[in-house]
């Protein structure tokens, strides 16, 4: 693919208001532009974050993406959950890396979210790719590869037994908080979106995203850091931007002013850009 890097006449915005001021002052004149909806863990504000019941949910409400988190078991089964260990959201204790796929499949978990959601279980990768792909774009965050050796091959094979190493429209897309892991993936799914995460400002200089458009498709910052000038320096490099993670109407109102291209958020009926 990759990687449109044009760094011709950037587009620099120098506002002195905070974030949520400049959308404001922004104002609403004209059409909003098409904004990607991606279901943050699934629709989680509705159903428990990670199961098929939250991807379900998403897809009936019409979500662009789901958002899904990858790891590994112990006998290096890919699977879907969010935190390093199963404590939070099931009714086990430990860390994903220690428990075996048939000790992981054995937990509960959407008691957590509540009692009609008893029984859903932690999906395994290829089960959401088998069940989502064609249905809905699938936003692919590797949690923590750092923990798990040889998680980006893994995941490489299972999208190109699948024919979803090839340009899809960008229903496909891989994103991480792990740099290194993204220039591996980049390397191993040449013509797949990567993503890079951030809620560093650090990590979001001229030089820092420079750095980043050699590999990625996607800067995908928190949304407390966003700005228009931001946006306008990752536009002018060839990448888009995804914001994270919305939870309120306020926050989604501000990103959707912000001229972002797609919306990280846990309920998907908070981002609607065809209105």
């Amino acid at each position: 693919m990759k990687k449109n890097v044009w760094l011709g006449a950037g587009l620099a915005f120098t506002l002195m208001l905070s974030p949520f001021q400049q959308a404001f002052a922004a104002g609403t004149n004209g059409e909003r532009k098409q904004v990607d909806n991606v279901a943050h863990r699934g629709a989680s504000g509705y159903a428990p974050e990670n199961t098929l019941a939250a991807f379900d949910k998403a897809v009936d409400m019409k979500a662009d993406y789901i958002e899904i988190d990858v790891q590994q078991s112990k006998d290096n089964e890919l699977v879907v959950i969010h935190d390093t260990t199963v404590d939070r959201t099931t009714d086990g204790t430990g860390k994903v890396k220690d428990l075996t796929f048939e000790q992981l499949r054995a937990l509960d978990a959407g008691s957590f979210k509540g009692e009609q959601f008893k029984g859903e279980k932690i999906p395994s990768f290829d089960e959401v790719l088998d069940r989502y792909h064609g249905k809905i774009g699938i936003l692919i965050e590797l949690k923590a590869p750092e923990l798990y050796p040889g998680i980006e091959e893994n995941v490489a094979k299972e999208l190109k037994e699948r024919h979803l190493d090839r340009p899809q429209n960008e229903k496909i897309i891989i994103q991480s908080f792990n740099f290194e892991s993204m220039k591996k993936t980049d390397a191993l799914l040449p013509k797949v979106p990567i993503g890079v995460l951030t809620s560093s400002k650090a990590q979001a200089t001229e030089q820092s995203l420079k750095a980043f458009s050699a590999y990625a498709d996607y800067f995908n910052p928190s949304y407390g850091i966003v700005t228009k000038e931001m946006v306008g320096q990752v536009h002018s490099l060839g990448m888009k931007i995804s914001s994270w993670t919305v939870r309120s109407q306020e926050a989604a109102d501000f990103l959707l002013d912000m001229d972002v291209d797609a919306i990280i958020t846990d309920y998907p009926d908070y981002v609607d850009p065809r209105k």
